[in-house]
């Protein structure tokens, strides 16, 4: 009797202390990735080695150069939970009915993330609107949103230009990474306006609880039970949202908007089996480019050639600049 208490004891001790363990695992895991973070957090090496960045830098540097130069106007909304939000509105050379909406990575901002691809689309005679996320660059907001709340934001964006232009501009969704996830859950309003006629998305994860438990996996070797359960619990409470309450396969399972989707061959951060999973779930017209040798976030900068030839053939099909082509 008094062994089998002992045992029992002992065994209640395990549980209580691997419990706790979970808690505190989870706890630590939410405070570190879902307040507002003032500096970036994804490590470059999930982008590139060193060697890499060197010549990625070149490509960067002179397009971010060139949009720090231009007459960049500060605009600001209100999302639907009383924060504001903050974007740059960049116009076209010449009057357009085209704008691009780019949003931004994971700790990013806006005149970080879209710098390079502002120029490409600048360049397309597209207007430029450049949101900052949430809980990112001069945007207000306590908590990232991962998508989840970011896809409320993005609409936001979309009803602010209908506003602006009487309902008169087209506009195409890009989105890197976190923005990827934001612009195809987006997809998923039923009351999306007709102006919104595409989406480039760039690395996408499926949703925040798919991409965390693959982190989670892969550098910590633990399972994703009760971690994530406890932590999403915790950003219910905090953040006003659970990692499970949407997903970008929802939202591309209604959708009737042609969808480009991009990946990094080597991406080992955001796997590239999310967006093949995303372009399986798509039912509406889509297409896919999968570049070699690129990490996280990196496609656009390893192979610009071949990314910015996959978006103008998509651009001339669904946005041309002809709007009787």
């Amino acid at each position: 009797m008094e062994t089998g208490l002992l045992i029992g004891a002992i065994a209640g001790g395990v549980v209580l202390a691997g419990a706790v363990a979970s808690v505190g695992g989870a706890l630590t895991l939410f405070n570190r990735v879902i307040p507002r973070q003032d500096e970036v957090k994804v490590d470059i090496s999930e982008m590139a080695d060193m060697a890499k960045w060197e010549e990625y830098k070149k490509l960067i540097g002179p397009r971010k150069e060139w949009l720090m130069e231009q007459k960049l106007e500060p605009v600001a909304i209100t999302a639907r939970d009383g924060i504001k939000l903050h974007a740059y509105y960049l116009p076209a050379d010449k009057p357009s009915d085209r704008l691009v909406i780019g949003c931004h990575g994971y700790t990013s901002c806006g005149m970080n993330d879209f710098a390079a691809h502002s120029c490409f689309f600048h360049k397309l005679g597209f207007d430029c609107l450049i949101p900052d996320h949430r809980a990112h660059g001069e945007s207000e907001g306590k908590y990232i949103g991962f998508g989840i709340l970011d896809r409320f934001d993005c609409r936001a964006w979309i009803d602010y230009v209908e506003r602006r232009f009487d309902g008169k501009k087209r506009i195409l969704l890009h989105g890197t990474s976190m923005g990827a996830t934001t612009v195809l859950m987006t997809l998923g309003d039923p009351t999306l306006p007709k102006s919104v006629k595409g989406v480039i998305a760039d690395c996408a994860f499926t949703s925040p609880y798919d991409v965390f438990t693959h982190i989670l996996k892969r550098d910590y070797h633990l399972p994703a039970f009760p971690i994530m359960n406890i932590n999403s619990a915790f950003c219910r409470k905090k953040a006003g949202y659970g990692f499970q309450d949407y997903s970008t396969l929802t939202a591309l399972k209604q959708t009737d908007r042609p969808v480009l989707f991009i990946h990094g061959e080597e991406d080992n951060f955001v796997p590239t089996r999310m967006t093949h999973e995303n372009y399986a779930a798509c039912v509406s017209p889509k297409e896919l480019l999968i570049v070699k040798h690129a990490g996280h976030g990196a496609s656009y900068y390893e192979n610009m050639p071949q990314y910015e030839e996959a978006e103008s053939k998509f651009i001339d099909k669904w946005i041309p600049s002809d709007v009787n082509a």
